[in-house]
């Protein structure tokens, strides 16, 4: 069992920046990939950015030159760096993580973590 925990959201203006951690715990070395997802409310969500225990990373062309994603194995932990948010970037961002030789990370998630930018 694997179990993650965001923190980090909040309400920032536009042209602001927040960073979301996402702090994993439990059976961590069956996991190979981790990322972060996004939902707005009454939209599809979506895979913002990734990141596999190998070091590679991808963003959604939505997100980049924005965003980053990075890692710090020591504490087991996720970071999404967000800068220059629009309003648009608002909605639930969910932390979730990968089992070993996965694409996108969809078999644990986190709870979720609200993500507001006003204009």
């Amino acid at each position: 069992q694997v179990q993650l925990v965001e923190s980090g959201g909040g309400l920032v203006q536009t042209g602001g920046s927040l960073r979301l951690s996402c702090a994993a715990s439990g059976s961590i070395f069956t996991i190979n990939i981790m990322g972060w997802y996004r939902q707005a409310p009454g939209k599809q969500r979506e895979l913002v950015a990734r990141i596999f225990s190998a070091g590679t990373t991808f963003l959604a062309d939505s997100v980049k030159g924005r965003f980053t994603i990075s890692r710090d194995n020591a504490k087991n932990t996720v970071y999404l760096q967000m800068n220059s948010l629009k309003p648009e970037d608002t909605g639930v961002y969910y932390c979730a993580a990968g089992l070993k030789d996965r694409w996108i990370p969809n078999d644990y998630w986190g709870q979720g973590t609200q993500v507001t930018v006003s204009s």
